[in-house]
């Protein structure tokens, strides 16, 4: 009696499950449980599968998608097939290499282009001493400086004279306008003995401008009884003061 009431009990929770189950089929379509295997019987002979004769649905129980299927993209640009994306060296401005090897030079920043002087732009003035001078200006004046020659002597007609011949070059930029020239003339005996050495002085052939030469003969004489009768005279040096 115990075990009827028992199979009885069960028998009403596995309908009421069955019934609970079915429900979850849908709202507009029948559903159906297989709670076991079908009898053996007119349909289906022992070992063999019956197939379904009605329409069959699967419906997925979630996951991944299936493979092939799209899906959407948050990014705004798409790189076309076969192409590589810009590195972050050239979105920065950096150079980038040529398929020959070589690198192309960097782009200019905008409104940024090599320094012209515009035609007429006079030049930066050098600093005192670093340029040639400014044209127009003459340079400082420099004292007057005489050099001399080697005088050229030539006889005159007394034994006593001779003809001396000098160049003065003024060196300066002042003019030398006045002088005195001094010459030293040696008595010289028959024997080429010196005896003596005479000194006497003559106007400078003033005045003399700056960087200019001048060249003036001087007849040089001493008194007549210092060169008696076969001696000659000699003026070996010619010196000059100037003012």
């Amino acid at each position: 009696m115990r075990k009827a009431s028992r199979a009885a009990a069960l028998l009403t929770l596995c309908a009421t499950a069955a019934a609970a189950l079915t429900g979850c089929g849908g709202p507009a379509r029948d559903g159906y449980l297989a709670v076991g295997a079908a009898a053996p019987g007119p349909e289906r002979s022992p070992g063999e599968n019956v197939a379904p004769q009605g329409r069959v649905e699967f419906q997925p129980l979630g996951g991944a998608p299936a493979t092939g299927s799209s899906s959407a993209s948050t990014s705004t640009s798409a790189t076309p097939p076969g192409s590589q994306p810009p590195s972050s060296s050239a979105q920065g401005g950096a150079t980038s290499t040529a398929p020959g090897g070589s690198a192309a030079p960097p782009a200019a920043a905008p409104g940024v282009g090599p320094t012209t002087r515009p035609p007429g732009t006079p030049t930066a003035p050098t600093g005192p001493g670093t340029g040639p001078s400014q044209p127009g200006t003459t340079p400082p004046a420099t004292p007057a400086k005489l050099t001399l020659s080697t005088p050229t002597r030539a006889p005159a007609a007394d034994r006593w004279c001779e003809q001396v011949t000098v160049a003065f070059t003024n060196t300066g930029t002042t003019a030398a306008r006045s002088g005195t020239v001094g010459f030293a003339t040696h008595i010289i005996g028959a024997l080429g003995i010196d005896w003596a050495t005479i000194t006497t002085t003559q106007p400078l052939p003033g005045p003399i401008a700056g960087g200019a030469t001048k060249t003036q003969t001087y007849t040089v004489c001493v008194e007549s009884w210092r060169v008696p009768l076969g001696m000659r005279v000699e003026t070996q040096k010619v010196t000059a003061t100037w003012s």
